[in-house]
C-alpha cells in the first residue's frame, strides 16, 4: 500500500505576456507575472506525483503567501502518511486541520495536493488518470480564446490573434456595472468577427441585480450564448431573478465550491449550469464529484481555468476529457504565459488540447527549470 512520504513546496512565479483584464481592472499583465506554487509529492515507494496550487489574489481570497502558509504548516503535514489511493481519505485529514467557512476552507491551495496525488496515482499504475477513473470520452478538447480587455480598441486585435492561433470559440470578459455599453459593444464586436464560434460571457459577479437583468437581454440581442457569474455569490435572491428572465442560460464559478453548494443551488432553481474549474473546488476529487452532479441534473457543464500553467493545465484537460465536456474550455495559461516546467506538455494544435496519455497528469516535470523561475515570498 502506497503512503504518502513528502511533498514539497516551490513558489514560483511565470512570466506573463500582454495584459488582463476584468471588470475588478487589470488583474494579470508582464508586471504582475503568475504566481504559483508547485509541488512535488513522494511517496514510499519512490513515485513522484506533481501538483500545482495557484491562488490569484484578485480573483479570491487566497493569496501566494496565505496558500503556502496554509500548506507547508497544515495540509503537507496533514497529507504525510496518507494512503496515496484513499483520496477521500485526503481530503478528510485535509478538512480535519484547516476548517470550512461558509464552505470549503482554502481550496486553491489543498488543490494541489489533490492534483498530485492523483498525478502519483497514475504513475504508480503507469495509466493516465481518466482511464484509472474509467472515463475516456475525448482524445482532444477544443479551447475558448479570451478577450479580457480594457479598450474597444484592443478587441478585433485580441480576437484575429486567437484566430491566427486556430482559435473558433471565444470568451469576454464582461461585469463592467458603470459601463454596460462597453460589455455589450465589446460582445457584438467578437460576434461580428466569429459568427460560427461559441461566445461566452463571465461577469466574475461585478453586477447588481438590476444591471445583470439588463446586460443578459443585451448580451443575448448580441449573440452572446451564456453568462457566467453576473452576481456575486452570495445574492441568491439576484439569481432566482435572473432565471425567471430566461434571457441567457446563466451559470456559477465563483459561487460554486464544494458539491454541496451545487446541489443547493440546483435545488433553489438558482442556475443554469456550472463553469468549473479544479483549482477553485479543491482538487479532482470534488471536481469529478460536481461534474457528475450537474451532468445528472441535465445542467450545463462549462470547463475553466485560472490561467494555470502546465500541471494545473494537463489536470483540467485530463478531467474535461474524462467527462465528455461538450463546449469549448476556456482555459487560457498558453495564451498568457511565456515559460512551461514540462520537457513533455499538453499541446495545444489549432485551438485544441491533445489530451496527454502519458501516466497520471501525462507531463513530464524538468526540475531544472523550478530554479529560474523560484519566487521569494518573504516568509
Amino acid at each position: 500500500m502506497s503512503k504518502i512520504d513528502r511533498i514539497e513546496a516551490f513558489p514560483v512565479e511565470f512570466p506573463f505576456l500582454g495584459e488582463f483584464s476584468t471588470s475588478r481592472g487589470k488583474v494579470g499583465s508582464a508586471a504582475m507575472g503568475r504566481p504559483s506554487i508547485v509541488l512535488k509529492l513522494t511517496t514510499d515507494d519512490g513515485v513522484v506525483g506533481w501538483g500545482e496550487s495557484s491562488p490569484s489574489r484578485l480573483w479570491s481570497y487566497e493569496t501566494m503567501e496565505t496558500a503556502y502558509s496554509t500548506l507547508t504548516r497544515y495540509l503537507i503535514p496533514a497529507a504525510v502518511g496518507q494512503d496515496l489511493f484513499d483520496v477521500d481519505g485526503l481530503h478528510a485529514r485535509m478538512d480535519a486541520v484547516v476548517a470550512p467557512g461558509y464552505t470549503m476552507g482554502q481550496p486553491i491551495a489543498r488543490s494541489g495536493i489533490d492534483i498530485a496525488a492523483h498525478d502519483a496515482i497514475g504513475r504508480t499504475l503507469d495509466l493516465p488518470i481518466r482511464d484509472y477513473w474509467g472515463a475516456r470520452r475525448r482524445d482532444r478538447i477544443a479551447l475558448s480564446w479570451t478577450v479580457a480587455v480594457s479598450e474597444m480598441d484592443a478587441v478585433e486585435s485580441s480576437v484575429t490573434e486567437g484566430q491566427a492561433a486556430g482559435y473558433a470559440n471565444f470568451n469576454v470578459k464582461v461585469g463592467h456595472e458603470a459601463d454596460l455599453d462597453f460589455d455589450v459593444d465589446m460582445s457584438r464586436r467578437v460576434r461580428e468577427l466569429a459568427p460560427d464560434g461559441f461566445l461566452w460571457a463571465d461577469a466574475n459577479g461585478g453586477y447588481s441585480v438590476a444591471t445583470a437583468t439588463r446586460a443578459a437581454r443585451r448580451l443575448a440581442d448580441v449573440g452572446v450564448d451564456v453568462l457566467e457569474q453576473p452576481l456575486p455569490p452570495n445574492a441568491l435572491t439576484g439569481y432566482a431573478e435572473m432565471r425567471q428572465v430566461g434571457a441567457l442560460p446563466i451559470t456559477v464559478d465563483e459561487g460554486v465550491i464544494t458539491p454541496r453548494d451545487v446541489i443547493e443551488m440546483i435545488r433553489l432553481g438558482l442556475i443554469d449550469g456550472v463553469a468549473m474549474k479544479p483549482a477553485r473546488v479543491g482538487g479532482l476529487r470534488p471536481q469529478r464529484r460536481i461534474i457528475e452532479i450537474v451532468q445528472d441534473a441535465g445542467l450545463i457543464f462549462l470547463g475553466s481555468g485560472l490561467t494555470d500553467p502546465d500541471i494545473g493545465f494537463a489536470a483540467s484537460v485530463q478531467v474535461y476529457a474524462a467527462y465528455g465536456l461538450a463546449y469549448p474550455a476556456a482555459l487560457n495559461g498558453p495564451q498568457f504565459l511565456d515559460a512551461s516546467i514540462a520537457s513533455t506538455g499538453v499541446r495545444v494544435e489549432a485551438g485544441e488540447a491533445i489530451v496527454p496519455t502519458g501516466p497520471g497528469l501525462g507531463v513530464t516535470i524538468d526540475e531544472d527549470r523550478l530554479a529560474p523561475l523560484a519566487l521569494d515570498l518573504g516568509l
